[in-house]
């Protein structure tokens, strides 16, 4: 049965019953961007966004593993966190943690009630005014802030759920505000341009602010500059105050010498897979100095507990040997270019099936032509979602990419998952990282979904 989000099953009935309310308003994909409902709702609950510290976070790629790694930096220091994130593996109460952990189901439902009158006064309001009610994600927002509020937290990493001057997060007045690489994404409603994504992304920048950037394709940066300097925020930008020295393989994740404008840290472990990822610790590092101490250095063992505990689950995780099954969000191209050069870099696999499902709103033609000079065989299923793309289209396209004989069709994901094992499973006399592997990709939903078949929930 198609779903409008990720996975959520074997949730209680009072989550259920919540869950059921907020799915069925607009969901994240289709909304009104403007911030005037959510602006009304804080300010009626007394501006709850306003009642801790706030490190700000937008990009294409890379934004919830950097939120991650930036919580757990700012926990190591003895602060208590928020984190809002988006959008969730296996639970919608993924979505807002606190002290690193997901808010309980009894907490969210809470939650939600404690902000449902507020939210319906502003949906009547808005629907007499002739627009929307509250969208998904909106109402989403509002919790994350009231329960940051409530617990009470001290900083709050918010990621933003699409774009940036118009999200529903950005009614937060953040000291620090975080760009990650700039892509081609979300052309619906961020622009068919670079630059065009860049300048709504970097309307997160409030005034006075440090902006926080990776490295960004020419067009990106000179929109992110000319936004900075508008607001008189200080720039820290990868490739002038910041720097990934070096970058090592190490088991189970990499050693990894950075530098920020606090100074020098060298092997500092981070128990994540791929180049991209050190490029995502740099920027958090960043964020957290900038934060914390104004810029300067932090204090050696707190950089290394804190990078040691860093998660980020769907991104790049293995979860099976024999063969190597490994789990990624890539949902595309950037993100696929990413994920085949961590493969490369990383795994040293010889031969690579692909499990791979896209929804209708991204570029899926985008993605498939990135994983095809490294994919061996491509399996092709389906997710749970309205907005899946059949895996019988997407095949038809795969085939166009790939050839037919290197294209398997299965639209169940447990079949898929099972023939990609066996097509791997043939070659692989080697064992984890190395011979053959499975990878699953495409979708958020699918390394959701796939996650929970293969026992990770």
């Amino acid at each position: 049965m198609a779903k409008d989000t990720q996975v959520d099953d074997g949730r209680s009935p009072e989550l259920a019953g919540v869950y059921a309310e907020i799915i069925g308003r607009n969901p994240e994909h289709d909304f009104e961007p403007t911030l005037g409902r959510v602006e009304r709702v804080c300010e009626l609950l007394g501006d709850p966004q306003r009642a801790f510290r706030t490190i700000h976070l937008t990009g294409t790629n890379g934004k919830t593993s950097t939120a991650r790694m930036i919580e757990s930096l700012v926990r190591e220091q003895g602060l208590r966190t928020g984190r809002f994130t988006s959008p969730h593996l296996t639970s919608i109460t993924e979505r807002i943690a606190i002290d690193g952990e997901p808010v309980t189901e009894q907490r969210f439902v809470e939650i939600f009630r404690d902000v449902e009158p507020y939210v319906r006064m502003v949906d009547d309001e808005s629907v007499a005014a002739g627009g929307p009610r509250l969208s998904f994600f909106e109402v989403l927002t509002v919790m994350a802030f009231a329960a940051f509020a409530d617990a009470p937290v001290d900083v709050a990493i918010i990621e933003v759920g699409l774009g940036g001057s118009w999200d529903s997060t950005n009614v937060v007045d953040a000291e620090v505000a975080v760009l990650t690489p700039v892509a081609i994404d979300h052309e619906r409603w961020l622009g068919h341009s670079v630059a065009e994504i860049a300048r709504t992304k970097a309307g997160i920048i409030k005034d006075g602010a440090t902006v926080v950037v990776a490295e960004q394709p020419e067009d990106a940066e000179r929109e992110i500059v000319d936004a900075a300097a508008a607001r008189g925020a200080r720039l820290v930008r990868e490739g002038l105050e910041l720097e990934v020295v070096q970058q090592r393989m190490a088991v189970g994740g990499q050693l990894l010498d950075l530098r920020t404008p606090g100074g020098l840290y060298t092997e500092i472990y981070l128990p994540l897979h791929g180049a991209h990822q050190a490029h995502n610790a740099l920027l958090a590092l960043a964020a957290v100095e900038a934060l914390v101490t104004g810029g300067a250095a932090l204090p050696a063992g707190i950089v290394e507990a804190g990078f040691a505990a860093a998660t980020s689950p769907g991104r790049l995780e293995v979860l099976r040997s024999s063969p190597t099954i490994i789990v990624d969000a890539a949902h595309n191209p950037a993100g696929a270019e990413a994920l085949v050069r961590a493969l490369e870099e990383t795994f040293g696999l010889t031969r690579v099936v692909a499990v791979v499902a896209i929804l209708a709103d991204k570029d899926a033609e985008g993605i498939l032509s990135v994983l095809e000079p490294h994919v061996d065989e491509l399996v092709v299923t389906e997710v749970h979602s309205v907005r899946a793309t059949p895996a019988e289209e997407l095949g038809t396209l795969a085939e166009d990419i790939f050839g037919e004989d290197r294209v398997h069709v299965l639209p169940d994901l447990a079949s898929a998952l099972d023939t990609a094992a066996t097509l791997a499973e043939s070659e692989d006399t080697v064992g984890v990282g190395a011979g053959a592997g499975v990878v699953v990709a495409g979708s958020v939903i699918l390394a959701a979904e796939a996650r929970i078949l293969l026992g990770r929930p």
